[in-house]
């Protein structure tokens, strides 16, 4: 299959997009299940973070398949300065699982974002299929999270 470098070039952006969200999914969970207090929920997170490090790869994959040699991503500033936030929140000012899920809800919503404009784009089939496929998974860790959160307001 061929790809001309129009085409090619917008691929390669719209997967980078998503490995940079993944990327700062894999340290924002990573980061928040340090402070999270029950033991449940830090074990999702870690989980969650080695999924984010797994779909990272498969797209680096992807990419690697379409001959972009280079893929190396470190995340978006944004994701940055929400990790350092919520890392803030969990050491100075104590926060509670509340609000450390609510702080990783908001990460989740930025990832369901992402993949919902990487899936509006054209792309090959095997990329577009592995990008649903892991844009399901990052919507039931968004409900997850957002159950938990929720369940934990009314205690």
């Amino acid at each position: 299959m061929s790809i001309d470098s129009n085409k090619n070039a917008e691929l390669e952006k719209t997967v980078k997009n998503v490995i940079n969200i993944l990327q700062d999914g894999q340290k924002g969970f990573a980061d928040i299940g340090e402070h999270l207090k029950d033991e449940t929920l830090k074990r999702y997170f870690l989980a969650e973070s080695l999924k984010r490090a797994n779909f990272r790869a498969e797209l680096e994959n992807e990419l690697h398949r379409h001959g972009v040699k280079d893929v190396h991503e470190e995340g978006t500033v944004s994701g940055a300065l929400h990790r350092t936030w919520g890392d803030i929140k969990g050491k100075i000012f104590g926060a509670d699982d509340h609000e450390l899920l609510a702080t990783a809800e908001q990460g989740e919503d930025e990832a369901k974002k992402v993949y919902k404009d990487a899936l509006a784009q054209e792309l090959p089939l095997p990329l577009h299929q592995l990008l649903s496929e892991q844009n399901a998974h990052i919507m039931n860790s968004h409900d997850y999270v957002k159950s938990h959160r929720d369940a934990l307001a009314t205690k």
